[in-house]
């Protein structure tokens, strides 16, 4: 019975199903894994400078708050600038009043969805406060501060003091970790608190000099500066997003060499099967000569019987 059905053969089926699942698995998986969920890209913010003085005034009863950041920034921006004034009213008779210069003051911060980075850096800076024009309130070599939040690690925040540090004209040694106060009669009294950091699972923030300042110059109209200095500020919040994959190294390719030694190797194994069962290579071939050889023969015998009874 003839049949319009035609069966495939099951290696087909196999192979067809196997470059069928190919076409289609990465879709599968994605519908199968559900999708990450990634989160903000995190915060992170830097100030070269940042002052909260109230500034006493001679002839008024009344304080004029000087509240000024240098380069301060969010992610993700830079900032450079070596020199800050300000303007203060009854103060230096008008005149802009210049509270830091510095060789180099720069900051900078940066967030992607796997970290997020801030930093500054300040270097041979001096720092002036209303009422000493020409006594620096403070005068450093190099101060640098950083913060840096990954999303699944623990974050990190450091910052350095280095080189000499000048309060109030006085070469002053800092202590690590702990409150340095230098006094000096008849100008006033500065604390400083060096390499001040603080981190969560998931913040981190650092002041390279913090300087609580009260001083009482008596010129310029001012009476007395009271307030926070903070040098060289860095503050990060890590992301909400996955950790940065490690990079992975490319698949090498398979060695040519090694395949065809391989393919070698099994040819040899394959002689070597055919000898010990007392064959060789050209067993095939012979025995096709051997079958056909032998239906020749079956065909002339037939031939002649034939001719016989004819």
């Amino acid at each position: 019975m003839n049949s319009n059905t035609f069966r495939m053969p099951a290696r087909r089926i196999a192979a067809t199903a196997a470059a069928t699942l190919l076409a289609t698995g990465p879709v599968a998986l994605a519908s199968a894994v559900p999708a990450h969920a990634t989160g903000d890209e995190g915060s992170a913010s830097a100030a070269v400078l940042r002052t909260q003085l109230d500034v006493g005034l001679l002839n008024k009863t009344v304080q004029v708050p000087l509240k000024a950041t240098l380069n301060e920034v969010q992610a993700p921006e830079s900032a450079e600038k070596t020199a800050l004034t300000v303007n203060l009213d009854g103060v230096n008779q008008g005149k802009p009043f210049s509270v830091l210069r510095a060789e180099v003051a720069t900051a900078k911060a940066t967030t992607d969805r796997h970290k997020a980075e801030a930093s500054s850096n300040v270097a041979h800076a001096k720092i002036h406060v209303p009422g000493l024009p020409l006594l620096s309130l403070i005068e450093v070599e190099q101060v640098t501060s950083k913060a840096v939040c990954e999303a699944g690690r623990q974050p990190v925040a450091e910052s350095n003091v280095l080189g000499s540090v000048t309060v109030l004209g006085k070469k002053t040694t800092l202590t690590a970790g702990g409150v340095t106060k230098v006094t000096v009669p008849g100008v006033g009294e500065v604390s400083l608190t060096l390499s001040k950091t603080h981190t969560t699972s998931k913040t981190a923030a650092a002041a390279a000099l913090e300087l609580k300042v009260s001083v009482n110059p008596l010129k310029l109209n001012v009476a007395e500066v009271e307030g926070v200095i903070a040098l060289a500020e860095a503050s990060c919040a890590a992301p909400a997003g996955a950790p940065k994959p490690a990079e992975s190294e490319p698949a090498k390719p398979a060695d040519k060499a090694e395949d065809d030694g391989v393919r070698a190797q099994s040819a040899g194994e394959q002689r070597q099967d055919l000898a010990e069962t007392g064959g060789s290579s050209s067993t095939p071939f012979i025995a096709g000569g051997a079958v056909l050889l032998l239906g020749l023969g079956g065909g002339a015998l037939v031939l002649a019987r034939a001719r016989s009874r004819g």
